[in-house]
């Protein structure tokens, strides 16, 4: 599935998208793997409070599940005005 990286998470991790084969069945589950492969992916999960995800571009939560998705899109949260 395609990892796609927005704002100040893609400044931590270096990169804007990546592929990534996975065995995890959720996004909370997808981020613990991430962060499980270096230091520059768990300072940019190190607090999830601090970001949204979106599958397939609708937002969601970190317990959905990844059935079926072909991209997860991780950014700060956003705000209008």
């Amino acid at each position: 599935m395609d990892v796609l990286y927005f704002a100040w998470v893609r400044e931590r991790i270096g990169i804007p998208r990546e592929t990534v084969d996975t065995k995890a069945t959720t996004v909370a589950e997808l981020v613990e793997e991430l962060k499980a492969r270096e230091e520059r992916y768990e300072a940019a999960f190190a607090d999830l409070s601090a970001l949204r995800v979106a599958l397939d571009q609708d937002l969601s939560d970190f317990d959905a599940s990844l059935d079926g998705v072909r991209e997860v899109a991780f950014f700060p949260p956003m705000t209008g005005g």
